[in-house]
């Protein structure tokens, strides 16, 4: 029987998201959201890249598990109109924790087990457990294919050798999992893998196209400015599984006779009157006369005054940079001006 004959036979997967992830490395960046939520590539953020490749894989019940400073991560998401999950039956649902001690970590399978009506009511045969902060392209049938053919318990997908931490199995075998934790002690998919003695059939997935994994604002930032190579863009953006996200109506950027522009990634609503080479300038930024931006991400509503020199710097959303303020960071250690901040020349001095 062909791969496409199984995959219809046995239904679909249940998609599961595992937002709960917190990194100290990339805490100024997650201050005020989620790592799930965080801005990625001019107009995106990291879990339109897993939810798309869900989405684009059939899935039609996604469930997402977030613990941490989730209002945003659900503004953006709303009902999943834009990844046509705002269904009548299945679609997009959101099992939040109440924000508890970073420090104290119960694991997402009993996150899991505190909504297992979910679990029970999806009529899906098989599940995929994946974290938000992967950047790939990846079509999860193929995956289910050889899944179904090895006759595995658990697949776990990799790239290059290393773990994406991206799950599939029974959705049978889930549900003991998770009825079994607190005997088990397993907190999470990941050491139920990882034990040596779990007596279950582990496969491996090698998945070759182009991956990014960003856990700390060193790996943002590579594979930010990465976008602005078209060999990984042309691996990442595929026109038949396109990368959704929420959609903004705005005017196009507005480019002024003193603007320069050198191979940057520039979002709509913008007004550029100054220099940007080698950047990513997301939606409605202001970018001031005789200012020159390299090397930079600058977020979202960011205002940067005239006169200014950024070179190596990660600006979060509503950052106001006054007249003649210079900032230099590097590809090591990058400058992050954290979210709503406001930075002046005497500031610099």
């Amino acid at each position: 029987m062909s791969g496409k004959g199984v995959y219809t036979m046995n239904k679909n997967m249940l998609g599961i998201i595992d937002a709960t992830t917190y990194k100290e490395s990339i805490e100024a960046l997650t201050v005020n959201r989620s790592l799930a939520a965080v801005p990625f590539g001019g107009r995106y953020r990291l879990i339109d890249f897993v939810l798309s490749n869900m989405v684009n894989s059939g899935m039609k019940s996604v469930a997402i598990f977030p613990r941490f400073q989730y209002r945003s991560l659900m503004d953006h998401l709303g009902s999943g109109k834009q990844w046509d999950l705002n269904r009548k039956r299945d679609g997009l649902f959101f099992f939040p924790t109440p924000d508890v001690d970073i420090q104290f970590d119960l694991g997402s399978f009993n996150q899991f087990k505190a909504n297992i009506d979910y679990f029970h009511r999806s009529s899906q045969s098989y599940a995929l457990i994946t974290n938000s902060n992967t950047i790939c392209n990846i079509d999860y049938k193929a995956v289910l294919n050889r899944h179904i053919e090895k006759n595995c318990d658990i697949t776990e997908i990799r790239h290059q050798g290393k773990s994406l931490e991206m799950f599939i199995l029974k959705k049978s075998l889930l549900l003991d999992l998770i009825a079994s934790c607190e005997e088990t002690g397993y907190r999470n998919i990941v050491e139920v893998v990882r034990h040596p003695h779990n007596q279950l059939v582990v496969c491996d997935y090698e998945y070759t196209g182009y991956v990014s994994v960003i856990d700390s604002i060193e790996s943002y930032y590579k594979h930010s400015l990465e976008l602005l190579q078209p060999e990984t863009w042309s691996r990442l953006f595929l026109k038949s599984n396109p990368i959704l996200t929420k959609v903004k109506d705005e005017p196009p950027t507005k480019y002024m006779n003193s603007s320069q522009v050198k191979n940057s990634m520039i979002a709509n609503g913008c007004v550029i009157e100054g220099k940007v080479e080698n950047s990513i300038i997301f939606r409605s930024v202001k970018i001031g006369k005789g200012t020159v931006i390299k090397n930079s991400i600058i977020m979202q509503k960011s205002q940067i005054g005239d006169g200014c020199e950024l070179n190596g710097v990660i600006l979060d959303k509503d950052v106001k940079i006054e007249n003649h303020v210079k900032l230099y960071g590097t590809q090591q250690k990058p400058v992050v001006i954290k979210k709503g901040s406001v930075q002046g020349a005497l500031m610099n001095s």
